[in-house]
């Protein structure tokens, strides 16, 4: 990675994050984590990149790609993370159900999808909300615009999804003009993150951006699928400027905690629900249903109103999930404290 001449202002670093130094930590080195590994981190600065240990209590899995740090000069440890300015999550895989960071004071997200069997509303439509509930400009990124027929209605589409997003791009990821698509996006000290399928041509458009080829796989004819060819996060330098934090193509994305993105998203249906005859109101055939009403008027596609009611459903289930663990979680502690306390209180008389 190139960092000749690298000022903090090139890595993001703003008021919000000067802020949050104090007096005493002046000697300590700011830097940007640029790739997470199990037991240890790289981070960039002003001086280049170190490779960082993680102290005691704190793990690789509570910091992501895009965070800043302060780290000790002498020992290169980890001293504390600082508060973000925007931070992407979802759900883990598997059955815990946990928070899983993915990437870390993110200005936009380019949704990267194609015109053609993969453009998915729904997906679409998750990653919208994904960005919204961290405070990320959600821009859609159609690719493969060259080979279809219908690219414009597939840009109308995406934009139609919500006025919430912040741009919809229609492109061929191999042409020259496809990366000035992006560069309103991609300036000095902004942080851009690409998420979406594999094989629709995400490495392609990262590689342009960051001047690197990297591998690229063929998609499945029959059904438009492709196969992950970036296989972990990282934050790369843009030569034009700005930083860019590549993921692995993610084609199923559970949501966590996103309430407030999914009623940002559909704010159009959140100010209609209110309007509803009862307060409870399930949106399922009850009398007095505003939303019901719009559909049978054939103001409100029905499928959008369902896409909207599964994604509040999901969420207020995996939500209950996760203060359910946190319960048990706690009663644990008290009931390891407890014995810990009986194990060294001393014997009766």
């Amino acid at each position: 990675m190139k960092t000749a001449s690298l000022t903090l202002a090139d890595l993001g670093w703003s008021d919000h994050f000067a802020r949050q130094i104090a007096a005493d930590e002046a000697e300590q080195l700011p830097l940007r984590l640029i790739g997470i590994e199990r037991s240890r981190a790289s981070g960039l600065g002003a001086a280049g990149t170190l490779t960082l240990h993680f102290p005691p209590g704190l793990s690789s899995g509570a910091v992501a790609v895009g965070d800043w740090v302060l780290a000790d000069p002498a020992t290169a440890r980890i001293l504390r993370v600082l508060a973000r300015r925007s931070l992407l999550t979802r759900k883990a895989a598997g059955v815990e159900v946990r928070a899983q960071l993915i990437a870390a004071n993110v200005d936009t997200l380019f949704i990267v999808s194609s015109c053609n069997a993969d453009f998915n509303p729904a997906r679409l439509e998750r990653y919208v909300a994904l960005a919204l509930e961290a405070g990320v400009a959600p821009v859609i990124v159609l690719t493969k615009a060259d080979l279809s027929a219908d690219a414009a209605d597939y840009a109308a589409r995406a934009r139609a999804l919500s006025p919430h997003v912040a741009g919809v791009v229609a492109l061929d990821a191999k042409a020259p003009a496809a990366l000035v698509a992006l560069h309103p996006w991609c300036g000095p000290g902004q942080t851009v993150a690409f998420a979406g399928s594999s094989g629709v041509g995400k490495s392609t458009l990262v590689g342009g951006l960051i001047g690197q080829r990297l591998a690229t796989a063929a998609i499945r004819e029959d059904d438009a699928k492709g196969r992950h060819t970036t296989t972990a996060r990282a934050l790369h330098l843009m030569p034009g400027g700005g930083l860019l934090i590549d993921m692995p193509g993610m084609r199923e994305l559970a949501l966590i905690d996103a309430a407030e993105g999914i009623a940002e998203l559909f704010d159009d249906l959140e100010a209609l629900a209110a309007t509803c005859r009862y307060r409870d109101c399930a949106h399922a055939g009850e009398p007095g249903c505003a939303l019901a009403a719009e559909v049978t008027a054939g103001r409100l596609d029905p499928a959008r109103l369902e896409r909207w009611q599964k994604l509040r459903r999901e969420d207020k289930a995996t939500s209950a999930s996760r203060l359910e663990a946190r319960r048990k979680d706690r009663a644990f502690g008290r009931m390891v404290k407890a014995a810990k306390r009986l194990k060294s209180a001393p014997p009766p008389d």
